[in-house]
């Protein structure tokens, strides 16, 4: 297999998963920390779908650092295809949670005005937390890009 940037084992690649893992916790963080987040559906799927993508990303972020402290080559085949799909479910899963929370943001903020009328209304953090579940699903999006043009080179 050819040595891309961000593929598994390598110095990018980790950078790609302490990113995806820093805006994914960040989201979580953040979003948990609104008052009033477990009223809309679209926020608790936000969470779920962050935990879920912070785990997946510190859990690979820690084989990429244990390659390159032991020298150990993770782009076998049967790795990069487990890499390919864990990346593309939590990269889809991810791009869902930041959509449909943007939609609830957007409705809030410019169409129904709840963040103008409602001062309790903490709209700066949903805000907050759905830019950084975008910048995770980027980044996800990346690497799920890089996996599957490893496991399709030659």
């Amino acid at each position: 297999m050819r040595e891309l940037a961000g593929s598994p084992g390598s110095c990018s690649g980790l950078a790609l998963r302490l990113g995806q893992f820093l805006f994914a916790a960040g989201s979580v963080c953040v979003m948990a920390s609104a008052v009033g987040f477990a009223n809309y559906t679209a926020f608790c799927y936000l969470i779920a779908s962050m935990g879920l993508q912070a785990l997946w990303s510190l859990g690979l972020a820690c084989l990429d650092g244990y390659a390159l402290r032991m020298k150990k080559d993770l782009q076998s085949s049967v790795l990069v295809s487990l890499f390919v799909v864990g990346d593309w479910v939590t990269s889809i899963l991810s791009f869902a949670a930041s959509c449909s929370a943007g939609g609830v943001v957007v409705l809030f903020d410019r169409d129904a005005f709840f963040c103008s009328r409602d001062p309790h209304l903490p709209c700066g953090a949903f805000e907050l937390a759905t830019a950084f579940a975008f910048l995770s699903w980027a980044l996800s999006a990346t690497s799920a890009l890089v996996m599957f043009w490893l496991l399709a080179s030659p």
